[in-house]
């Protein structure tokens, strides 16, 4: 029964994922419902490994009908799992709640700007030549790296933001290429949580293939709908990611 009520979550979540990211806004409170005994950085290295495979598959099925700038994509990989790899080491380190404090007064900018700025996203107007886009792609990214492998939630979400407002992107192009970056960070994350045996691969299969799933009918949802539908859902999706993680860092 507990396998069948996280693998409905999974499935939840590579659909939101898939589209706008914030899936770990579904499976996080999911996982540490259904398994409350477990260790946490057991229940984080589980979804992790179905989250990563959900997002590989989600950058895979994208770039068979979205066309990408894998020039500049390459770059921002390359800076996302760089900083992703010194994020999860400094995990292990540090206190995360610096970031858990700012992440949802971060989000909150995030939403009003976007919310306040009715264009943004809407047109796909790259603003920079290939090579100074691959600069400021892997410049860029290996901060948001960074925190996606310290803490993670909204990880997806910010990288839609950076190729939105930064590069010019539309949100269905943005959300493709935060799915490569993001596959990109996420394997740094598993490389860490699976070498120090931080994963139930029993259950971490089921996961996967529910997170497939929601993944492929949200992907077909994205492109049918395109970015106007994109924009709509990533505010709803930060929104919600504001209210959980207030609520997590302030109690409010």
């Amino acid at each position: 029964m507990d396998i069948l009520a996280v693998s409905a979550a999974a499935l939840l979540a590579g659909f939101v994922d898939s589209i706008v990211g914030g899936g770990g806004l579904v499976m996080v409170p999911a996982m540490f419902a259904i398994f409350p005994l477990a260790t946490p950085a057991t229940l984080l290295g589980t979804n992790k490994i179905a989250g990563s495979v959900g997002t590989a598959f989600a950058a895979w099925k994208y770039t068979s009908r979205v066309n990408l700038r894998w020039s500049s994509l390459s770059g921002a990989a390359a800076g996302g799992f760089s900083g992703a790899c010194a994020g999860a080491w400094a995990a292990s380190a540090f206190s995360q709640q610096a970031f858990r404090l700012l992440l949802p007064v971060l989000l909150l900018g995030v939403f009003l700007y976007t919310a306040a700025k009715k264009e943004l996203g809407h047109n796909h107007s790259p603003r920079f030549a290939a090579n100074v886009e691959l600069r400021v792609a892997c410049c860029s990214c290996l901060p948001i790296g960074f925190y996606d492998g310290f803490f993670g939630p909204g990880g997806g979400s910010l990288l839609i933001f950076f190729f939105v407002r930064a590069l010019g992107y539309d949100f269905l192009h943005a959300s493709a290429s935060a799915k490569v970056v993001n596959s990109a960070t996420n394997l740094a994350a598993v490389i860490i949580f699976s070498a120090k045996g931080h994963v139930w691969w029993h259950v971490a299969g089921w996961l996967v293939l529910a997170n497939i799933i929601g993944t492929v009918v949200g992907i077909s949802v994205a492109l049918r709908y395109g970015a106007g539908f994109v924009r709509r859902l990533y505010l709803g999706v930060v929104g919600a990611l504001i209210l959980k993680s207030a609520y997590d860092a302030y109690g409010i």
